[in-house]
């Protein structure tokens, strides 16, 4: 006797046992729940800001007035890189010298206290008295040991490449970072000789990013040609070398977020009877420049905790592909990419 079996009943039955067939797999585990807390506030680490301090002689001591407008403003530079004359105040800053005891120092300073002029075969002025100077303004600190980090830049005679001093005699490597060629005797250190970093690098921008700044100030005090001859030889002295690392400079400078330019063309190299003018010429400068520097480095604080809101959001939960019933009906596929 033949069964009469009707269609519906066909298909009932044999989805039936394709629901048997599908219950045989084990199911996969159901990933537990991920409790996400509050999503973490978006604060970078502060900025670090590093100051630049450009090579000019007697012009250096705008550098304090920069610094001084900076530290009025809450603005205090954690990393000190310095050229020559800036190599000077950059290491008494860096001793932790804030800028009224910087200027202080500057008034009670005799010149010819840091001049031990001698007939050598290299120049005209050793430079140990500039030498012992600022180990004694430092007491004697090494570099390592000042609460900045610092860097004295200089240029190394045997084959002009740019010597940047991090550790050891801070007195030492100041002179050597300030020995301008045909002045000043070159300073031996080591197996090398060592001149003036303004050579090769007029404001050490690049030397205050090796030291970790974020954001880079850069005070440029260096001679521009006027038309008119330099006073005195070591106002030529001063106005060949920056004539020579002009187009380096300005390379140099183009990497830094701000530059300063207080006007001290006029401020002879070898003139500290106008220190005050020329502090003074450095806060007019850091002044006008103020607006500038707060509003970039707002701009840079709001990039930074974008990234690090970006950086701090969860990973999205791996998706959990569809089941073979689900491939059979035609439900959409978690995993695969749409079009």
């Amino acid at each position: 006797m033949t069964a009469f079996r009707s269609p519906r009943l066909l298909l009932s039955l044999s989805l039936f046992g394709l629901l048997a067939a599908c219950g045989g797999e084990p199911k996969p585990a159901t990933p537990a729940p991920v409790v996400v807390g509050p999503a973490p506030t978006a604060a970078a680490r502060p900025l670090r800001i590093g100051i630049a301090l450009g090579g000019g002689a007697a012009k250096g001591f705008a550098h304090i007035g920069v610094i001084k407008m900076l530290q009025a403003n809450g603005l205090e530079p954690v990393v000190v890189s310095g050229t020559s004359a800036g190599s000077v105040v950059g290491a008494l800053y860096a001793s932790g010298m804030d800028a009224f005891q910087m200027q202080q120092a500057a008034v009670a300073l005799d010149e010819t206290s840091i001049r031990d002029m001698r007939l050598f075969s290299g120049g005209l002025v050793q430079g140990q008295a500039l030498q012992d100077y600022v180990n004694a303004q430092l007491k004697n600190r090494p570099i390592e040991k000042l609460a900045k980090p610092f860097a004295a830049v200089s240029t190394r005679l045997e084959d002009g490449e740019r010597t940047v001093f991090v550790r050891g005699n801070a007195g030492q490597a100041v002179r050597a970072s300030s020995s301008i060629p045909g002045v000043f005797e070159p300073v031996t250190i080591g197996k090398f000789h060592y001149v003036d970093g303004g050579v090769v690098s007029p404001v050490p921008v690049d030397a205050a990013r090796q030291l970790g700044a974020d954001f880079v100030v850069a005070v440029d005090i260096s001679s521009k040609a006027s038309g008119q001859n330099p006073a005195g030889m070591l106002g030529i002295v001063n106005q060949s070398i920056a004539i020579m690392g002009q187009r380096l400079g300005q390379q140099e400078l183009a990497r830094a977020d701000i530059v300063i330019r207080p006007k001290v063309n006029d401020i002879g190299a070898a003139d500290f009877t106008q220190r005050n003018a020329a502090i003074l010429e450095g806060e007019k400068a850091a002044l006008a420049a103020m607006p500038q520097i707060k509003a970039k480095l707002a701009q840079l604080q709001q990039q930074r905790a974008a990234a690090a809101a970006k950086a701090a959001q969860p990973a999205p939960a791996p998706c959990e592909p569809r089941s073979r019933l689900g491939r059979l009906i035609g439900r959409d596929d978690p995993c695969r990419k749409q079009d």
